[in-house]
């Protein structure tokens, strides 16, 4: 890990990790999370997932409900960033092939 992440976040890491079920995940957030966090990080990764596929800031705009400045964020996450997004994308993605 980075420098910029100490123990504790290396110990969310682990806590994520461990969970086996969507159940399990879902009751995890809502424990360590507010109800508006859980939402911001889904609308987040939504946006991810329609920038991955071309989709327009504006059309992202009407459809999550994301700011401009919320989609460029990510946006520059996703393009730039350490990888998050793309990877759980596509693992995302093969899961849905699959199914």
């Amino acid at each position: 890990m980075q420098n910029r992440y100490d123990e504790s976040t290396e110990d969310l890491c682990k806590a994520l990790l461990c969970l086996k079920t969507k159940e399990e995940c879902l009751a995890f957030l809502e424990d360590i999370c507010t109800i508006k966090e859980i939402q911001d990080i889904s609308q987040r990764l939504e946006v991810a997932k329609l920038l991955s596929q071309g989709i327009s800031y504006t059309t992202i705009c009407k459809e999550t409900g994301a700011s401009t400045a919320t989609i460029s964020r990510v946006s520059r996450s996703y393009e730039y960033g350490a990888g998050g997004y793309k990877k759980v994308i596509s693992r995302l993605n093969k899961e849905k092939d699959n199914a």
